[in-house]
């Protein structure tokens, strides 16, 4: 009985540590995502001078894992891997003017996360879109550091918001005239929608249903649908 009582214990001592480290991981996330972004930039130039803020963000990414399982946690935590590595991508490259003046930036460059080193588009094609095919919101978190990429927020994604932030980002982007570009009877619409179409007709019969389900003047019916270019511009603090 003693010996049973005694694995409880150990077994509750390992949740708590375990619970403990990703607050502290997200904790630090949140701190650092205030301090180097403003108005969906980026302020690289910052992150450079300070790497102490960046290297205690990559320590704890190395060895920190999240069981699929605990599914909002996964989620949030993987999004955050994956825009603090982006910017650990840009940094160690800096100074540079768009994320593609870098050779393999999304799928030769490797990060240490949860013991393995893995890719960018392993982060968002084999832990995300993978994984939870139906939720098409994260494209809008993900941020690639280019000016086309709907904008990085000042916070960590949390487990307890993660609904919410997913909605309000796609929310935000779709309601862009500047993403979601609307003349009389014309649309143009970034090439995000084009790449991934079909994650965006999992709950809907067109991308335009899609878009309408987010966006609060919907678009003219029977609309001329093209894609415009992606900006691969650097979303960099001025």
């Amino acid at each position: 009985m003693k010996k049973s009582v005694g694995i409880v214990f150990f077994l509750m001592g390992i949740n708590f540590s375990f619970a403990q480290s990703t607050t502290d991981f997200i904790y630090k996330a949140d701190a650092f995502f205030k301090t180097y972004v403003t108005d969906g930039s980026v302020n690289y130039k910052a992150v450079k001078k300070n790497k102490t803020d960046l290297l205690d963000l990559k320590t704890m990414l190395a060895t920190q894992t999240v069981a699929k399982e605990n599914t909002k946690e996964y989620q949030a935590f993987w999004i955050n891997a994956y825009n603090i590595s982006v910017i650990d991508g840009v940094v160690a490259n800096y100074p540079i003017k768009s994320p593609l003046d870098v050779a393999g930036f999304f799928d030769k460059i490797t990060y240490k996360i949860g013991g393995t080193n893995i890719t960018l588009n392993d982060i968002e094609n084999k832990k995300l879109r993978a994984e939870f095919p139906k939720e098409a919101r994260f494209h809008f978190v993900l941020v690639c550091a280019g000016l086309g990429c709907p904008p990085i927020i000042n916070t960590a994604y949390k487990a307890a918001t993660l609904d919410h932030q997913l909605t309000q980002q796609t929310k935000k982007a779709i309601n862009n005239p500047s993403f979601i570009m609307v003349e009389k009877n014309k649309v143009k619409i970034s090439q995000l929608f084009e790449w991934y179409k079909k994650d965006f007709l999992q709950k809907d019969a067109s991308v335009t249903d899609f878009i309408n389900r987010y966006k609060t003047e919907k678009l003219p019916e029977g609309a001329k649908v093209g894609y415009y270019s992606y900006d691969w511009r650097l979303n960099e603090t001025k």
